[in-house]
């Protein structure tokens, strides 16, 4: 066997398991994928690649299969023989499953063994022998475009070069009229690199097909339990598995944040193996895998430059950007959109002009794009423009606060209309933002800060006033593979008044339960613990695609109101006849009908569901259920405004968040616990890229940052007590005016924090920073202005 260039050890790809307390199979307790125990149930382990591109020569799974316990070794070759070995990706690109001929990125799948022993089968990994002859490695996006740059996907037939796609949004010409004619141009190039959700639970499923019936039932981590049926129908149609026979069971998720949409490898190899054994097969990644193998999230490269007047006035906006997707397009975005919903990169300024441009690049590095909890690319935007804004700022030696509050989009001027192409529903950003500067006393802030710079101090005030897109969305845009991105609930009313609601969606922890009952109880006056809440169930639930880019609100909630206005509809006709009246005689207030001018005269809503089974008008179907599949007109635009509060210690280059304060603004509120959960949980995620998180990758391909020993994730240690504020702007046309909010803090924080980093440092210099800030990035900096201690 070929000696790699980094031990497998190293990367991640040893597997001895000769301790039963290792770590990586400590299972927790509970409904989750790893505690799935089935009669006669294997397990399945994965050889991966030590190498980023390599040929391979040989796969020698003997000694494996000597190995007592170890049933089967599954390549690419067993897969190619029943043309499973590719898949397509949710972008419409295609992806391996087990290669045949090379491999693209160190940590790719190889081959998997079965065995009746989740040990036996890591044994089994380390006995596969591959021979590989190492190949030229492309990482660096720039690079991969040049002329002379190796063709990566020598798969695709006539590919000459490594570009993905070529996107671009608004009116170049007119943008570069307004640059002409600027008298104040800024422009930064930035880098938001690669980044990994690292949810609390890994990726895993248990496939079990049963061989009598036909049926393959598969449980497994995923956010979009339908899309993966549909998927999994695409991908193994040709061998049987038709679509009906194919149920997806998601059961509690420890986290997804949008790397659990994507459909893995290792859950089309667990459902080929259990098809061919005819036994459940389970397989459940380690953490290093994870961190290896799975979606990332960012890694773009991004040129913008802002236009303006001398007096602040915001004129063009101008942005060129690469976006590193790996191996292959892996994203979770719509299909018409392939850098996601980028062009939300005009923020939350009044710009008359604005032109960007995203180009997609193949490199030897793990495939994704995924959306790291936010929606599709807005976290890249919102960091641009905030950053952008700070730089021009900082040109006219004007606060930043100042500038932004002129060049707001008036809240009298909504819905909007952006320079690139989409509607905002509705935004009042001065309020947030001067709440925003109201609660951490931005006046007497500044103040200090020239204080503490008198006494060589360094303190950063950061702002970031940011506009989301969420609630995916209108089918005339938005589709995954062709299907429509609407969302459902299938609500039934039981003869004694309880309820029982399913929805399209999958919770991973945002409290589905609790918001969907709530929903519903406020429409029908129901007790929301008397509502109960069902998803993940391919052969229960409705369709309906999934729950990731802050839409499950928007779209499944929404879905839910209409659902439950629709039985209210058919509950006044019923009430009507038990009260002798006709139906426009009835008044509704929560949970009954009442005859006008004779409100003693009612039934509840609890009398009437009863009588929908036990005495309905003659000519009307008994029950009383409805299903809605809401297909939103527009998407809905949640917003905020954050100022992160700094300290730098000049001797170590730590970055320590004195104070941040979070206004959001998700249009009404179902639940404030919930709405805050979200924010808290989010703003700790945003601060983590911010100052922590990063994975990179050195020339030959090896990974930095492919376990929690360098991929670095905040603890209570670095996380500020967070203080949050909301104000209230509905949106128009939502059934109930909310606008979604598990995703913003996530889109905001980043560049509030790096924003107070700069400040921080703007008087001797600096105007950008890239993420993470990391001690050694900062201390770097102050050696060399001179202020390191």
């Amino acid at each position: 066997m070929s000696e790699p260039r980094t031990s497998p050890e190293v990367c991640g790809m040893g597997h001895s398991m000769k301790r039963k307390e290792d770590p990586r199979f400590i299972r927790g307790k509970g409904n989750y994928v790893d505690d799935i125990q089935l009669p006669g149930m294997l397990h399945m382990d994965i050889v991966r690649s030590p190498f980023a591109h390599a040929k391979i020569k040989s796969i020698d799974a003997s000694k494996a299969l000597k190995i007592p316990g170890v049933l089967a070794v599954i390549t690419g070759e067993t897969l190619a023989k029943y043309n499973l070995h590719w898949m397509p990706t949710l972008m419409s690109d295609t992806q391996m499953v087990l290669p045949t001929e090379k491999v693209m990125y160190q940590a790719q799948e190889v081959a998997a063994v079965i065995a009746t022993d989740r040990y036996i089968a890591a044994d089994g990994v380390e006995a596969v022998e591959v021979d590989y002859e190492p190949l030229p490695v492309v990482v660096d996006p720039v690079k991969a475009l040049d002329p002379g740059a190796p063709v990566l996907r020598t798969d695709k037939k006539d590919k000459k070069d490594n570009r993905i796609f070529h996107w671009q949004a608004g009116d170049r010409a007119a943008t570069d009229k307004a640059f002409a004619e600027a008298d104040v141009v800024v422009a930064q190039d930035m880098y938001i690199p690669r980044i990994h959700v690292a949810s609390i639970e890994t990726c895993g499923c248990v496939a079990d097909f049963d061989r009598v019936t036909g049926k393959l039932t598969v449980y497994m981590t995923t956010q979009a339990p339908h899309a993966v049926r549909t998927v999994f129908a695409l991908v193994a149609g040709h061998v049987g598995l038709s679509e009906e026979k194919i149920r997806i069971i998601s059961p509690d998720i420890g986290g997804g944040f949008g790397g659990k949409v994507p459909v893995y490898p290792g859950y089309v190899i667990a459902v080929a193996a259990s098809v061919v054994i005819g036994k459940p097969v389970k397989w459940v990644e380690d953490r290093m895998e994870n961190l290896q193998a799975d979606s990332f999230a960012r890694d773009y490269h991004i040129h913008a430059e802002l236009a303006a007047k001398k007096d602040g006035t915001m004129t063009a906006l101008r942005i060129k950007t690469l976006a590193d997707h790996g191996y292959t397009d892996a994203a979770a975005n719509p299909s018409k959109f392939p850098a996601g919903l980028f062009s939300i990169c005009t923020g939350s300024y009044a710009l008359k002009h604005a032109f960007a441009e995203v180009d997609g690049v193949y490199t030897n590095k793990p495939p994704g794009g995924i959306a790291y909890r936010c929606s599709f690319r807005v976290t890249e935007a919102v960091h641009c423009i905030e950053r952008v804004t700070d730089v021009l700022a900082q040109e006219l030696k004007m606060d930043p606060a100042e500038l932004r509050l002129k060049n707001f989009i008036p809240p009298e001027k909504f819905p909007w209309k952006s320079a690139l192409g989409w509607e905002y529903d509705s935004g009042n950003y001065p309020a947030a933002l001067r709440k925003a500067m109201e609660i951490v006393g931005y006046e007497a802030l500044r103040k200090e800060q020239a204080e503490k710079r008198a006494r060589g101090e360094l303190m950063g005030i950061g702002i970031s006033s940011f506009t989301e897109i969420v609630g995916a969305g209108p089918s005339k845009q938005f589709d995954i593979l062709g299907l429509k991105m609407f969302d459902s609930c299938e609500l039934r009313i039981h003869p004694t008044g309880k309820a029982l609601a399913r929805f399209g969606t999958k919770s991973q922890g945002q409290g589905h339960e609790t918001t969907y009952a709530q929903i519903i109880a406020e429409e029908l006056g129901i007790p929301a613990a008397q509502v109960q809440v069902e998803e993940g169930d391919t052969d229960t639930a409705p369709y309906g695609l999934g729950t990731y880019a802050s839409r499950s609100t928007p779209t499944a909630g929404a879905a839910g109101s209409l659902a439950a206005r629709k039985v209210r509809e058919k509950a006044k006709k019923i009430a009507a006849h038990l009260l002798e009246c006709s139906p426009d005689d009835l008044v509704w207030e929560p949970g009954k009908f009442s005859v006008k001018g004779s409100p003693s005269r009612s039934k509840t809503i609890q009398e009437i569901a009863l009588a929908a089974y036990t005495n309905y008008p003659q000519g009307m179907e008994a029950g009383l259920e409805a299903v809605s599949y809401y297909d939103p007109p527009n998407l809905t635009f949640p917003f905020g405004s954050y100022i992160a509060v700094v300290d730098i210690d000049r001797g170590t280059g730590q970055v320590k968040v004195r104070r941040f304060v979070a206004v959001d603004d998700c249009g009404n509120i179902i639940n404030p616990m919930i709405v805050d959960g979200q924010i808290h949980g989010g703003l700790a995620m945003g601060l983590a890229p911010a100052l922590l998180e990063e994975i990179s990758y050195d020339d030959d391909g090896n990974i930095t940052g492919g376990s929690f020993m360098d991929y670095l994730l905040p603890t209570a240690m670095e996380t500020p007590s967070w203080e949050t504020a909301k104000t209230v702007t509905p949106s128009p046309h939502h059934p109930f005016g909310a606008k979604g909010v598990g995703e913003s803090a996530t889109v905001g924080a980043p560049p509030a924090i790096a924003n107070a980093v700069v400040d921080a440092l703007a008087h001797v210099g600096v105007r950008h920073v890239d993420i993470p800030i990391t001690p050694e990035k900062v201390w770097r900096l102050l050696k060399e202005k001179g202020l390191a201690e």
